[in-house]
């Protein structure tokens, strides 16, 4: 294979998407680089011989500088679902997807790395419904003005809808609740959805790396088929082996039921921020891109296999890709 981009910079690599993105970078020979606030959290990439896992700080300007220098591109897939509240979001939102994309960017340009991917998401945008809308969309923009300045940068950002595959925190969570409750609860049961396998995510980002037809585009992208939020909360439960039904809630009583979640310990499995995303559909109303040359794989292909009672570990889908 002959590449342009080798040498490439992963931030949030470790997480649920970035592990399928170093996993299929490092099959086609790339030498990755996956910091990491602990490295125990990176474990499951050793087994991949092009990668290095270091410790790293991103919010530290002379660390993010080391990591940057030498690499021929970045990528940027650091995000959050939930953060405090604020105008037009608090700071957690601020500080993942503002600041630091405007960061990376600047490292970019400072050290002439002129490759960057850059994960949004599908209804970015800086007058959204949500604290998480108006962050994405306003990290697409400072992004843009570091890179729309900067002759030899190559910007491509992607949107994807929710993503879906094994270890995601969508249909798993569904199906962990369809063990614990009879009848699940839900605000916004018929807003529709779009979900995107994660496979397809990672190979439409792999191929566009190098790719000049995707230099400077913004992508968006779900899968094949769209469905109600009650269809896939159904869908998962059932696949998990546990039907169960879908109580639509009204929208008052939802933002009642997130504001309970939201003070319970850990990560809310739902918070009003959350609903206020769901206010409209996530969906596409047009095919991909021919030159990511991704063809949509169907939920009901993958999900079924992950959800069911078989357990796998990380190691064995790796192994098995």
């Amino acid at each position: 294979m002959n590449m342009i981009h080798s040498r490439v910079l992963v931030l949030g690599g470790s997480g649920f998407i970035g592990s399928h993105l170093v996993a299929r970078l490092a099959a086609q020979g790339r030498k990755l680089l996956v910091p990491t606030r602990r490295y125990i959290s990176a474990r499951h990439l050793l087994p991949l011989p092009t990668v290095d896992i270091v410790e790293a700080d991103l919010f530290d300007d002379a660390a993010l500088d080391r990591l940057v220098q030498g690499r021929d591109a970045v990528v940027n897939l650091v995000g959050v679902l939930h953060g405090d509240s604020g105008t037009p979001y608090g700071k957690t939102f601020r500080k993942l997807h503002v600041e630091l994309p405007e960061r990376v960017a600047r490292a970019c340009v400072a050290h002439r790395v002129p490759r960057l991917l850059h994960m949004s998401a599908l209804g970015a945008d800086s007058g959204g419904s949500s604290m998480y809308r108006r962050s994405k969309g306003d990290g697409e923009a400072a992004v843009h003005r570091v890179f729309d300045a900067w002759p030899e940068g190559e910007l491509t950002v992607f949107r994807p809808s929710v993503v879906f595959g094994p270890e995601d925190r969508f249909l798993n969570t569904f199906a962990a609740l369809a063990r614990c409750f009879p009848v699940l609860p839900v605000a916004a049961s018929s807003t529709r959805l779009q979900p995107i396998y994660v496979g397809d995510l990672t190979q439409a980002m792999a191929n566009a790396l190098d790719d000049y037809r995707t230099y400077g585009r913004t992508y968006s992208l779900a899968g094949p088929q769209a469905y109600t939020l009650k269809d896939l909360i159904e869908k998962a439960a059932a696949w998990s082996g546990r039907s169960r039904r879908v109580l639509p809630l009204p929208m008052g009583l939802g933002r009642l039921q997130a504001a309970f979640m939201e003070m319970l310990p850990g990560a809310p499995l739902i918070s009003r921020d959350n609903l206020d995303t769901l206010k409209s559909d996530n969906v596409l109303d047009e095919p991909l891109a021919p030159e990511l040359d991704v063809h949509p794989t169907a939920l009901e292909a993958i999900a079924p296999d992950y959800l069911g009672p078989r357990e796998h570990t990380r190691y064995d889908r790796f192994r098995r890709r």
